[in-house]
């Protein structure tokens, strides 16, 4: 079942990707703040590597102007997420998070199964807005689209 607004989210490890990879638990990257994850189906991929990353790495100021977190997330590796995130000049702060597994995917119940397109198991096009760990606003794409998971769609939906 897909998270719901007011739910927690579940505490799981993943990677943190920066220079380098450290394991990491979501609620303590939750925990306390105001946060934008933004989910892709993967690394490299024709929409993700051309307009959704790079529209938050484009407007990263405008969250943290307005004390918001931003975290990537996909399920890939840690190295593809490394190698994903120098290739797209990602600014410092922006949180890659590495999905491997798909455990947070799959606990929140937005997995997608890509396997008909030789891709396994991904996460769906998503955003969401947490404060201190509990969902607020969830924004899941359509097959196919890109517009509500937008950093600009973020932006105009998450409270100031």
């Amino acid at each position: 079942m897909t998270i719901q607004i007011g739910q927690s989210l579940p505490d799981v490890e993943l990677s943190a990707v920066g220079e380098e990879i450290h394991p990491c638990r979501t609620g303590e990257l939750f925990a306390g703040s105001r946060v934008v994850l933004f989910a892709v189906p993967g690394a490299f991929t024709p929409t993700c590597s051309s307009r959704h990353l790079p529209g938050y790495a484009q407007r990263y100021a405008e969250f943290e102007e307005a004390g918001v977190k931003v975290m990537c997330l996909a399920v890939n590796d840690a190295y593809v997420m490394q190698a994903w995130a120098r290739d797209q000049q990602v600014p410092r702060g922006l949180l890659m998070l590495a999905d491997g597994n798909a455990s947070f995917t799959r606990a929140l119940g937005l997995e997608l199964d890509g396997t008909a397109y030789g891709m396994g198991l991904r996460a769906r096009r998503f955003a969401l807005y947490a404060e201190d760990g509990v969902v607020r606003l969830l924004h899941v794409e359509a097959p196919g689209e890109l517009r509500v998971s937008t950093a600009e769609a973020m932006l105009a939906a998450i409270p100031h």
